[in-house]
Formats: structure tokens, C-alpha cells, sequence
């Protein structure tokens, strides 16, 4: 087997916080915590699986960033054998497949003419949408974990060494790099940049947020989002590893043991921040900000103010995946491959579905009313939610008013003639009640 830096250093970052804490947990006798049982609930959503494919993958837990990209109608792929795929958004139906012959770990990341992914061993590799023909490759000489970023003029890479770089849309060449100090410990895993307007945005692994600009890699701002703290290398654990979220003139971001914050794209100013911990990730709507949490809590928080609407703790120590919202629920993905979805106004569990029995490590994507997830092992799953309507129909009808019944008036009695009873017939005794036998039934039965 060849060797290959990039993977060996790659290994340790992820072998050794693991190994570590591993004995932290040991040396307090304290066990590990147990992964939720899944119970029976009623269901309020009806799942309709739509289509599968496949592109390959590896069910070992290498914490790979091979998510999905949608782009003009298109889903795109990637698996670590190697294969880039094309599907039809609407059907699933194969479009195109590539095999680029190496170990992909990041990606896909889509854009215009091209769809870009990353390898293990430093590669990054353009490819048409059109046919999947490889465009153009070249090394950045770190593992790349992430999808890279792309526009009409860049590609932005993160990789494993703290680096982030502008690559040229059209042939690859290096056009700036930006260096961040990668801390000794740090969780295996990169953010994913994020193109907003003229600028890249992307978390680092000590705990900052960085915009700089798409052209020429020029910081526009700095932010400090989780500070490191603690007596040992492992509680100064500050990684953020999710990627951002933009929306407007907002920026939300959350790292491991630190906080969950609200920016402001154009200066970086931290608006709000509350105590957080999460490596998995948050998504947003236009109301609301969701949370996976470390420990596997699903919380719902206001985007304006922070302020927690709810917290859902069904599904404990699950290995999360982000949250995303859809137009009637919220869905989450776990290291079993089930599939989870949450009522948007409580956080009551609403539906599950299973996508494969592999782990889903990465965030599900939303697209034309449908839910896309892929699983570890390089399985997609299409899905799409609607109302339970005949449970919606029971629970309506049990809450309409019930109308009140008007009161009757009796009808008045006729006259009834009287007759003076004969005093020797008033004095007759009723006659004795015959006593009830074991072939009688008691009255009223």
C-alpha cells in the first residue's frame, strides 16, 4: 500500500481525540452513552419514497464530506471508490457516470458548467454537468472533506491543513490562498465555504468565521464564534466544521463546545450567541434556526433573537445529521439510516423512514418539495412528505364545537278525571316479591 501524508495525518486528526476521549471517559468509570431506542408514535406525515440510486461508498465511519449538490434540475453524487454521477432531479433516472480513479472524501459541489469534488490524497477534480467529462484536476496537497464552492469565476477548496483556496473556474490554477492555525487536536471534518455576493465564507477549526473575497482571497472580516477554553487540549476543542448559513444580510454559524451565533455578512459583528455544541450543523427558514446538537437534542431557536422555541430529545446520541426545513416539517438523518421528521411548530416527532440501514453522515438536501439523503455506503433516496389527511380530518372533526340541543318545553298533560279508590282496596297489601333464582336475570340485564 502507498503511503500517503495527507491520510496519515488525516487518520491522526480523527484517531486521536476519539483514542483520548475514549480514556477521559474510562477514567471517570463513566459509560458510554447509549444511542435513543426508537419508540412507536402516531404519525402526522405520509412519506412516499419517489426514487433510489447509487453511487458507491464505504460504511466505514471515515466522516467523509460527500454530500449531495442539486444544480438546474440535476442531483449530483459522488462515492469514495471514486464515481461522480448525474441523476434526473424529478425520476432519479442516470444522466452520466464518471470514474476519476481516486478516493473522493469531499464533494459535490455545483455550479454553472461544472460539478467539483475532492480526494483523500488532494486532488480536486472539475467535471462538465453536461456529460461528466473531467475538465480539469489538480492537487492542493491536503485532504479535502468538504464540497468545494462553486461560481462562474472560482472554485474555493478547504482542506484538512487549515487552508482555504481560490481555484480558477476554468482551469484549476491556484489564485490565493488563506492560512488559519490548525489546533494539535481537532475533529476529523472542514466546513464547507459558502459564495455570498464577492465573498467566501468558512468556518475554522479554532472556532473563527472568515469572509474574504472570491477574486483575490482578501480578508473582508474576522469573527471569534467559539472561544477556546479549558484546562486540556481536548475541552479547547472548538472546531466548526458545519458549514454557514446566509440569508440576507445574516450569517448563522455554530462550533463544537462552543456557541450557536448570528453575524453580519457585510462587517462579521456577532449579534446574538448562545452556549452551543454541535459538529454536525444547522439549517434555517425564514423564521427559525435548527440545531443537532453533539449530544443528539434537536432544538428550534428564533433567527432574529436566538431565544429556544423548542428542544427535542427523542433521538439522544443518534449521530445526527443537520437539520433541514421543509415547507411542513423539519427532517434529520441518523447513524442508522432512519430518517426523521419533526413538526416545525413543537418539535413532536412526525414521521420516520428508513434509507437504507447505513449511516447518513451528511445533511439531506431539499429540492422541488422533495427530501434527498445519501448514505454512507453511496445509497440516495428520494422522498417526499405530505399530511396525514385522514388523520388531519379525524382531528378535525373531534375539535369542532359541538352544537347545543335546543331545550324542549314538555307538552302539557291532558285533565285526567279522578275517582275516590274504595277504602278497603287502598288497604290491600301489595303482594311479596317472588325471590330471584340462578336462571333469572337480575333487572335491567
Amino acid at each position: 500500500m502507498r503511503y500517503s501524508p495527507s491520510r496519515h495525518s488525516a487518520l491522526l486528526r480523527w484517531v486521536l481525540p476519539v483514542a483520548l476521549l475514549a480514556v477521559a471517559a474510562c477514567s471517570k468509570d463513566k459509560d458510554i452513552d447509549k444511542p435513543a431506542e426508537l419508540t412507536e408514535f402516531q404519525s402526522t406525515l405520509n412519506i412516499t419514497r419517489v426514487w433510489d440510486g447509487s453511487v458507491g461508498g464505504d460504511d466505514e465511519p471515515l466522516r467523509l464530506g460527500l454530500g449531495l449538490s442539486v444544480d438546474s434540475g440535476r442531483v449530483y453524487a459522488a462515492g469514495h471508490g471514486g464515481e461522480v454521477a448525474a441523476f434526473e432531479l424529478g425520476t432519479g433516472k442516470s444522466i452520466w457516470r464518471t470514474k476519476t480513479r481516486v478516493p473522493l472524501s469531499g464533494g459535490t459541489g455545483a455550479g454553472g458548467d461544472l460539478v467539483v469534488v475532492g480526494s483523500s490524497e488532494g486532488d480536486v477534480i472539475a467535471l462538465n454537468t453536461a456529460d461528466g467529462a473531467i475538465r480539469w484536476r489538480v492537487k492542493v496537497h491536503g485532504e479535502v472533506l468538504s464540497a468545494p464552492a462553486v461560481s462562474p469565476r472560482a472554485v474555493i477548496v478547504r482542506s484538512v491543513d487549515g487552508r482555504l483556496r481560490g481555484l480558477s473556474h476554468d482551469t484549476g490554477r491556484e489564485l490565493w490562498v488563506v492560512d488559519q492555525p490548525v489546533p494539535r487536536l481537532s475533529l476529523r471534518g472542514t466546513s464547507r465555504p459558502v459564495i455570498a455576493g464577492d465573498a467566501a465564507i468558512v468556518g475554522f477549526d479554532n472556532g473563527k468565521v472568515l469572509a474574504v473575497g472570491e477574486n483575490d482571497g482578501a480578508m473582508i472580516w474576522e469573527a471569534t464564534v467559539a472561544p477556546s477554553r479549558g484546562r486540556t487540549e481536548l475541552e479547547r476543542l472548538v472546531d466548526i466544521d458545519s458549514a454557514v448559513k446566509v440569508a440576507g444580510d445574516d450569517v448563522y454559524a455554530v462550533g463544537f463546545q462552543g456557541r450557536v451565533a448570528m453575524l453580519g455578512r457585510e462587517t462579521g459583528q456577532i449579534w446574538w450567541s448562545h452556549e452551543a455544541s454541535s459538529y454536525r450543523g444547522l439549517g434555517i427558514d425564514d423564521e427559525s434556526l435548527y440545531l443537532s446538537t453533539a449530544s443528539g437534542e434537536v432544538v428550534s431557536m428564533r433567527r432574529r433573537t436566538g431565544a429556544e422555541v423548542w428542544r427535542q430529545n427523542a433521538l439522544l446520541h443518534r449521530g445526527l445529521s443537520a437539520p433541514v426545513a421543509l415547507e411542513n416539517a423539519i427532517a434529520v438523518a441518523d447513524f442508522q439510516g432512519y430518517v426523521h421528521w419533526l413538526d416545525k411548530a413543537t418539535g413532536e416527532l412526525a414521521a420516520r423512514t428508513s434509507a437504507g440501514g447505513s449511516r447518513i453522515s451528511n445533511p439531506p438536501v431539499v429540492a422541488d418539495d422533495m427530501l434527498l439523503v445519501i448514505n454512507d455506503e453511496g445509497r440516495i433516496s428520494a422522498f417526499r412528505a405530505e399530511p396525514n389527511t385522514r388523520r388531519a380530518s379525524l382531528e378535525k372533526k373531534a375539535a369542532e364545537p359541538v352544537a347545543p340541543v335546543p331545550a324542549v318545553e314538555p307538552a302539557a298533560a291532558p285533565p285526567v278525571e279522578s275517582s275516590p279508590v274504595p277504602a278497603e282496596e287502598a288497604a290491600t297489601p301489595l303482594p311479596a316479591e317472588s325471590p330471584r333464582t340462578g336462571d333469572q336475570p337480575p333487572p335491567g340485564q
